[in-house]
């Protein structure tokens, strides 16, 4: 019985039984203990799919023992973050260790070489990782990774240029591996020879410490990883001579001799070792197993192609589909329930990133890929919090440049007919080779010769929101009240549109305006349905639309987005809207009666004939609709529909900020979540720094304390430091930026936050809240 299996039984008796099965007797076939039981990542199904391998697991048992491999498998996406975000419980000392223990005669293989591999940053325990981390982070900050780029273009180029007129390669071997060793090796300050030993070095690294050799295999590792060993440290010798050299590791040599207590020799030997791989053969990997994944999905490239602006996003999915670190490791320092399971100190755990990512409880529709996705970039594959990828930028930066050249260059590039492979272990996944093939006549540069050098250069860390914008067109326009426009969108394309849920919204893109407008029709792919006011003291972005939208016109629209999500398990709803605050209202009591709830609507406007929909309210929604027009003297009586509220219910509102506030009022005293709203327009102007007061935010997931300036926002701030954030509309308005607040007085200037949410100090928005009278801030981030 092995060591792991021997505390899962003293946790609790046998691991089956702890994990959910059967006490005694084999388990039934097909049961959640048998397949645990069966569980082999060394095996087909996880080696060529980890996601969908653990498809059982997180629909049965999310956490559970492996007893071939002795370890705790966690596969659904809160309990991995959970397990990245406190490191102190779930030590990542284990990271590294070999995942099969080396035979005698390979352990004896490494001592004669000196090897003596410690800690890095991926398997170092508080408090000195992050002491480490502080004072080696600096070239990994977003505005220094910036000076990277132009090397990383010309490099790529060339490359595409050697294979142009080829018609068929290998992407992997033409330009995928080589160029992440060789901006790897110049990130360090590393010379730049020997590029297919390291490879070979790198190979040998991976299989030590995350396959399963044999154990006449295990000796010839043995050998490589010595020998990557004493390489690592002779480099290090050739850079010590040259105290002014410029580079990562020369950074981390100079740091050895100024702070040796934090920055010890065997810290600078091991980091040497480890980072070489680290920092380019996750690239290399994803970046190969992107091109499989967007070839694969046709329509996905042909957006890029004719879009550069969505590669950025695109990446994002392809790590979150197709990411290069299927799965990490921690152990625990305590015993602690995860996933429902209790686990005894001294556990081990596999935590599959690959599995977590397709989590339908996180991503919506996760098995589509999707490169308009709003939330890709929420992905584990840099992992999360204090742990997270320190080159993160670095490799987004590598893979958008490869995506953003060869789509341009090649827009007609396919993948060849071939069975991919992959190098069996539990922790790095990419294809090894991709072959593609093309037809060198049809090159775009053949008759535009500024197709070679055009290019489109993306900021620096996560992407943007506001460039995931896909083509529409309109195909009906309806006037759906005075003064509201309807109109039906279809994809430019023909093809289907991402399905949505009661409550989402979507965001046109035209005439230099971007306005979110609620979905209000059959929640179907063949078609999107809004409806917007003419609003006469707005902005403009209603006047444009109405005066200038007509059928036919190509538009673009971000989305679709729920930040006002129906809870369908209530007793019962009431719904109320007033004027064009219909529109989500509408798509709720759609799902509602589907569903056969009891729900109520209340609708408040000025004239039946301003009022959208309410022909088809009155014949859909009969018997649960009152229409309340003010001309018709029908004012609503809210605090008497507040009160006639059923125990239980909840309070969907949109509409005007008076009509909002009203409910938010009348629902004081009623239990949290009871009301639910979604608001017109933002609250915050421009910052003003002469009104506002610098402060300081602990960062408490990643381990770092941030200032945040008087004309900086707190979203800034976080984003500057490598930090993703999401974030939308900058306005207070959608609350894609919230924050979870740990400690501290918040500003809260958004719009998005009710009066108890606020009273509860759990949460924030970070583009535009600050902290009250300048006094620090906790986040869990």
């Amino acid at each position: 019985m092995s060591a792991s299996e021997r505390t899962a039984q003293a946790a609790g008796g046998c691991p089956f039984h702890a994990a959910g099965g059967p006490a005694a007797g084999e388990p039934a076939a097909g049961s959640p203990a048998a397949m645990a039981e069966a569980f082999d990542p060394f095996d087909g199904p996880y080696q060529l799919d980890p996601a969908e391998a653990l498809r059982w697991s997180r629909d049965q048992l999310p956490v559970f023992y492996s007893p071939k491999l002795g370890y705790w498998v966690v596969s659904r996406y809160d309990d991995v973050k959970a397990v990245f975000r406190d490191a102190i419980l779930f030590s990542p000392r284990n990271v590294l260790e070999p995942i099969t223990p080396p035979c005698a005669e390979a352990r004896e293989v490494l001592t004669r070489y000196g090897y003596a591999m410690n800690r890095t940053l991926v398997n170092e325990d508080e408090p000195a990782h992050m002491e480490r981390r502080r004072v080696l982070s600096e070239h990994f900050l977003p505005a220094n990774v910036e000076a990277h780029q132009a090397m990383i273009r010309r490099l790529t180029r060339e490359k595409v240029d050697r294979f142009i007129d080829e018609g068929r390669i290998d992407l992997v071997d033409a330009m995928l591996y080589e160029i992440p060793l060789t901006v790897a090796l110049h990130f360090l300050g590393v010379p730049e020879d020997e590029l297919e030993r390291l490879r070979r070095f790198s190979v040998a690294h991976a299989v030590n410490a995350f396959g399963r050799p044999t154990p006449a295999h295990q000796i010839d590792v043995a050998h490589a990883v010595g020998r990557f060993w004493q390489y690592a440290g002779g480099v290090i010798e050739t850079m010590r001579a040259d105290p002014d050299g410029t580079g990562w590791m020369h950074h981390t040599i100079r740091k050895n001799a100024e702070l040796p207590a934090i920055v010890t020799d065997s810290y600078v030997h091991s980091m040497m070792m480890a980072i070489i791989v680290a920092a380019h053969e996750t690239t290399a990997l994803a970046s190969a197993g992107m091109f499989k994944t967007l070839l694969t999905h046709r329509d996905a490239w042909e957006a890029i192609c004719a879009d550069p602006a969505l590669i950025p996003n695109a990446v994002e999915e392809s790590l979150r589909v197709a990411g290069s670190a299927a799965a990490w490791r921690r152990q625990t320092t305590a015993p602690t329930r995860l996933g429902g399971i209790d686990l005894p100190e001294g556990a081990k755990l596999l935590i599959v990133q690959a599995s977590a990512n397709q989590d339908e409880r996180h991503f919506e529709h996760a098995e589509q890929f999707d490169i308009y996705r709003d939330n890709a970039v929420d992905h584990l594959t840099f992992g999360y919090g204090s742990h997270q990828c320190m080159g993160k930028n670095i490799g987004r930066m590598e893979m958008r440049i490869f995506l953003e050249e060869v789509s341009r260059r090649l827009p007609h590039l396919r993948l060849a007919d071939q069975t991919f492979t992959y190098l069996p272990n539990t922790t790095f996944r990419g294809p090894e080779a991709v072959w593609v093939e093309w037809d060198p006549a049809r090159n775009p540069e053949r008759s535009d010769p500024q197709v070679r050098t055009a290019s489109v250069d993306f900021a620096v860390g996560a992407p943007a929101r506001r460039d995931i914008a896909r083509s529409v067109r309109v195909a009906r326009i309806v006037r759906e009240a005075d003064d509201v426009l309807g109109l039906t969108l279809v994809d430019a394309r023909g093809r289907a549109l991402p399905r949505w849920s009661a409550g989402a919204h979507v965001e046109l893109c035209l005439g230099g305006y971007d306005r979110k407008y609620s979905l209000c029709g059959a929640p179907d792919a063949a078609c999107y349905q809004v409806a917007i006011l003419h609003q006469a003291d707005g902005r403009g972005g209603s006047r444009h639309i109405h005066e200038t939208v007509r059928e036919g016109m190509e538009l673009k629209l971000r989305g679709p987005h729920n930040l006002f999500r129906l809870d369908e398990g209530a007793p019962a709803y009431l719904l109320v809207a007033g004027g064009i605050g219909i529109t989500p209202i509408l798509a709720m009591a759609d799902r509602l009666k589907a569903l056969g709830r009891p729900y109520a609507i209340h609708y408040l406007g000025r004239a039946r004939s301003s009022m959208a929909f309410l022909d088809r309210l009155e014949a859909d929604h009969r018997g649960r609709l009152a229409v309340h027009a003010r001309q018709d003297g029908a004012r609503a009586d809210l605090p008497a529909i507040v009160a006639g509220l059923p125990p239980g219910a909840q309070v969907y509102a949109c509409g005007p900020d008076r009509m909002l506030a009203a409910l938010e009022e009348l629902t004081v005293g009623h239990p949290d979540g009871t009301l639910h709203v979604e608001r017109f327009a933002g609250a915050t102007g421009i910052l003003d720094p002469s009104k506002e007061t610098a402060f300081a935010v602990v960062l408490k997931d990643s381990g770092l304390t941030l200032t945040v300036a008087q004309d900086q926002t707190l979203l800034d701030a976080i984003q500057a430091a490598g930090i993703d954030l999401a974030c939308d509309c900058r306005e207070g308005l959608c609350g894609s930026c919230e924050v979870e607040l740990v400690a501290g007085e918040v500003d809260h200037r958004d719009r998005v936050l009710s009066r108890a949410e606020r009273a509860e100090g759990r949460r924030m928005m970070a583009c535009c809240s600050r902290s009250r009278d300048g006094g620090p801030l906790t986040l869990a981030l």
